[in-house]
């Protein structure tokens, strides 16, 4: 299986993981002390409180929360500068004065020391699942049963991963920009927003279907899972009680209104005569705005030296923590479509394959990654459709997946045609 960012890599085979050694320090350093923690979340907070209406940290206090030498802290500061700049117009005036530290801060299974295993990775993000979403037991046996059948399926190799941002760091941006998730009640799931459009006069009342704010698992400040293929991707969603996207849905939501499919797809026209067609009238526009700018969203860290283009075993995957760039957001309130994580959707040919109906579509990759900005490789605006690369239908065993490669989930409110009689279809996309 190719599993290269671009067709002009490479290629590489994706690999078992070999066993590792401790594990690997993150760059924000090691894990302190609880009462030194506090010492250092209060200098943040206090450098924060120092900004005209948004948070402004300065390369000392960085250095003070994450224990890294001054010249890391000063080139990390641009990175969380960006992070809190131009804030929607609700975000209050000033920050809190103080950031209450949950429990995840003094634990002593601490977030910010990384996991010298798969399995320890694993059993990490599965607790953080429970206790955010909520998911009852059988859901939980479900996604855990799909990642126990892969070999590299999680938040990257831990031997190999540099995140560039900690959890704990996450948290303190979305406190002091007063960034809460999502509690739509038609939605039925936590951290997740209607898809509508207000170009046509539409509300949320209107939303056929909502999408998660953040990449899977749709925890805030919890790293983006990735080497997973596009089935994987669409039978967690089925497990958690919702569906994969469809391309459109994932550009409406980043675009900031949701198209119907008729408009969106040229039914039956070859894929990449569609495509082409598709990307020669499109509108350009970013989640955030009409011009492009990196620097606002997770795009800022590094591929791992010696990386092909992909691999298991010689590619980190350098995420950030979900929804840690308040000003990376479209006006639904979607984060992170761009940078972070690639993501996995589905491209519907004809009308039955759209994925209200069942996993039936093809793949497609939407949105950019983690190093965008300085290994910009393809257009990343939201409605830009990618050529077939690494196309298989969604639900083939042999689809796609890499270190840079997430996905988010989508789900209906209106019911999909023919559930009302009882048409129901399976988690594998067959009625």
């Amino acid at each position: 299986m190719s599993c290269t960012e671009t067709p002009i890599e490479p290629a590489c085979a994706l690999r078992s993981p070999a066993s590792s050694g401790p594990p690997p320090a993150l760059s924000t350093g090691a894990r302190a002390a609880p009462a030194r923690r506090r010492g250092r979340a209060a200098a943040l907070v206090a450098a924060g409180a120092a900004g005209a209406g948004a948070a402004v940290w300065t390369s000392a206090a960085v250095a003070v929360w994450t224990g890294a030498p001054a010249t890391a802290a000063r080139s990390a500061a641009p990175l969380v500068a960006s992070a809190t700049s131009a804030l929607p117009e609700r975000t209050p005036a000033a920050p809190p004065e103080r950031v209450t530290l949950t429990a995840d801060d003094e634990d002593a299974d601490d977030d910010d020391v990384g996991p010298g295993t798969l399995e320890a990775q694993r059993l990490r993000l599965f607790a953080r699942m429970r206790r955010e979403l909520a998911l009852p037991d059988e859901a939980m046996r479900q996604v855990e049963a799909i990642f126990a059948a892969s070999t590299v399926l999680g938040q990257g190799n831990p031997a190999l991963t540099r995140h560039p941002m900690s959890r704990s760091e996450c948290r303190r941006i979305r406190a002091l920009s007063g960034v809460e998730p999502a509690r739509e009640p038609a939605c039925g799931a936590p951290g997740m927003v209607p898809l509508f459009d207000p170009t046509r006069g539409q509300t949320a009342a209107d939303a056929p279907a909502c999408i998660d704010q953040l990449e899977f698992p749709n925890v805030p400040c919890e790293y983006p899972v990735v080497h997973v293929r596009a089935r994987e991707a669409a039978l967690l969603c089925r497990a958690v009680g919702k569906r994969i996207c469809d391309a459109h849905e994932w550009e409406g939501a980043c675009a900031g209104a949701l198209r119907d499919p008729d408009v969106e797809y040229e039914w039956a026209r070859p894929r990449n005569e569609a495509s082409w067609h598709h990307n020669l009238l499109r509108e350009k526009v970013w989640s955030y705005g009409p011009a492009k700018d990196h620097a606002l969203c997770g795009t800022g860290s590094s591929r791992t030296p010696g990386c092909p283009g992909g691999g298991w075993d010689r590619c980190g995957s350098n995420t950030y923590p979900a929804g840690a760039f308040p000003a990376c957001r479209s006006s639904l309130g979607v984060f992170d479509l761009h940078g972070n994580v690639a993501e996995h959707m589905s491209l519907p040919i004809l009308p039955e394959e759209l994925a209200r109906h069942g996993d039936r579509g093809f793949t497609e990759m939407k949105g950019s990654w983690f190093a965008f900005s300085s290994m910009e490789v393809h257009a990343d605006d939201c409605r830009f459709r990618a050529p077939d690369w690494h196309a298989t239908r969604l639900m083939s065993r042999g689809s796609h997946a890499n270190y840079h490669l997430g996905f988010r989930c989508c789900k209906d409110i209106t019911p999909p045609d023919g559930a009302e009689r009882g048409e129901g279809v399976d988690h594998h996309g067959a009625r």
